[in-house]
């Protein structure tokens, strides 16, 4: 049996699995209270550009942190760890939406 030879796509999405599910998470906890912590901090940060009473949910700072990958992206584009963090905090927006 011949090994399937993977390509970089594949190999993105795996070391994106490799991160959110292993370094990262022992680095900084469960998604959902490490995202609950930024998304509680941001929400006194953007305060006034908020309608009042709303707060950030914890998968809206994933989707954030997936844009600052997606515009580092613009000006590095062969910059390796954008795309695979990019694709780890869409994973995880996806994780904590129930999607």
């Amino acid at each position: 049996m011949s090994k399937k030879k993977t390509n970089t796509r594949t190999e993105l999405l795996f070391e994106a699995d490799g991160l959110i599910n292993g370094q990262r998470q022992e680095d900084y906890g469960k998604p959902e209270d490490n995202f609950r912590r930024i998304a509680d901090r941001w929400t006194v940060t953007l305060e006034q550009y908020l309608k009042p009473g709303v707060e950030l949910p914890p998968y809206a700072v994933a989707l954030c942190m997936a844009d600052v990958k997606l515009s580092r992206i613009v000006t590095t584009p062969k910059h390796h760890d954008s795309y695979t963090d990019g694709l780890g905090y869409l994973a995880l927006a996806g994780e904590l939406v129930g999607a």
